[in-house]
């Protein structure tokens, strides 16, 4: 990674964070975008400017990041490698959740993976360089009251899959990140906004409703930029989903979660109209800011 030049969205906290700063320990330079202006300004200070370029972009705007590409450039002489990792959940049912909370993660989940592609893509090309999408294991198996998150990270897992196939050519590798519950910002606000969603992960068979640190999601994505891998588990266990996901999505799998959905489903939905709002309070925030 030393000299690397690498492009992260979503990274002022959480994994994007976590992976800029081992990538930085590492030698590479970074270009980070985040629509969190302070959190960003705080993290590029703790790093220094002299391997750092900030953007204060969001993702849905396509001239956002290619204004934070170009700075890049022009610093740094190219990207190398680009983390797509910017992303946001909603609380409820399709009954439940808020039409524009819906819309709003569409556009950040997916429309902001494309838009951080398209921009970077020439320059990646150049460099014979490497693109990791963030999806999710969601993309592997469906979870009841989180219909909008799962759809766009089977999206994007999708749409790796033929971005691999129109770049190979060129010498870039992509990779999908897939991961279960990592201790993020986004999953700690879920289990304090819903108890419902930690009664679900109580009631989650052996490791499935187990989180992982943030700092233990960074070190497996570190080590799968550094080995371009084409699909980057975590935990490690998450790969076997994949290899899973036709008996998961079958009527076998869906008899496995009948009975907690029937039970937790209208809690989650009577939680979410009590909170007033589909959106976890920081997304909420930065979105009204």
């Amino acid at each position: 990674m030393n000299g690397k030049v690498a492009l992260i969205t979503g990274a002022a906290n959480g994994v994007g964070e976590e992976v800029a700063r081992r990538l930085h320990a590492k030698g590479a330079k970074l270009v980070l975008a985040d629509v969190d202006r302070e959190r960003l300004a705080r993290l590029a200070a703790d790093l220094g400017e002299s391997r750092v370029v900030t953007a204060v972009a969001d993702v849905r705007e396509l001239a956002d990041m290619e204004a934070a590409v170009a700075a890049g450039v022009e610093k740094f002489g190219g990207i190398d490698i680009v983390l797509a990792n910017a992303g946001i959940a909603t609380y409820g049912s399709v009954l439940g959740v808020d039409p524009q909370a819906f819309r709003t993660l569409i556009d950040v989940n997916v429309v902001g993976v494309f838009h951080t592609v398209r921009a970077a893509l020439p320059s990646v090309i150049e460099q014979r360089g490497y693109v990791l999408i963030v999806s999710s294991a969601a993309a592997y198996a469906a979870s009841a009251g989180m219909a909008p998150y799962d759809a766009s990270k089977a999206a994007v897992e999708h749409f790796a899959n033929a971005l691999r196939l129109e770049v190979a050519h060129h010498g870039v590798d992509v990779g999908s990140a897939h991961m279960l519950w990592i201790d993020t910002p986004l999953v700690q606000e879920s289990k304090s906004d819903l108890p419902s969603v930690r009664a679900m992960l109580d009631a989650l068979p052996g490791p499935l409703g187990r989180t992982t640190s943030v700092q233990e999601c960074g070190r497996v994505f570190v080590e799968g930029i550094e080995q371009r891998k084409r699909q980057v588990n975590c935990p490690r266990f998450v790969g076997l989903m994949r290899w899973l996901k036709p008996l998961l999505a079958s009527r076998l799998g869906d008899r496995a979660s009948g009975g907690q959905v029937a039970e937790l489903l209208p809690k989650m939905d009577a939680e979410v109209a009590a909170l007033g709002r589909s959106l976890s309070a920081r997304t909420e925030a930065l979105e009204n800011k």
